[in-house]
């Protein structure tokens, strides 16, 4: 089973990382200040991705 995994890092901030059901890291979030807010995007990605339009880019070159 796919799941969220929400934890703090180093610095204090709220972060969330989805795991997929063999446990790889497939998506992470940024810090957050509270573990609401960090909750909040969370919901806001289970929300949001089944609609997500998939669009490909070209990366600029350096």
């Amino acid at each position: 089973m796919p799941k969220f995994e929400v934890f703090t890092d180093k610095s204090g901030k709220y972060r969330f990382r989805l795991k997929a059901g063999n446990g790889e890291i497939i998506a992470t979030g940024q810090g957050y200040s509270s573990k609401a807010a960090c909750m909040h995007g969370i919901e806001s990605i289970k929300k949001n991705a089944p609609i997500a339009e998939v669009v490909e880019i070209e990366e600029p070159a350096d």
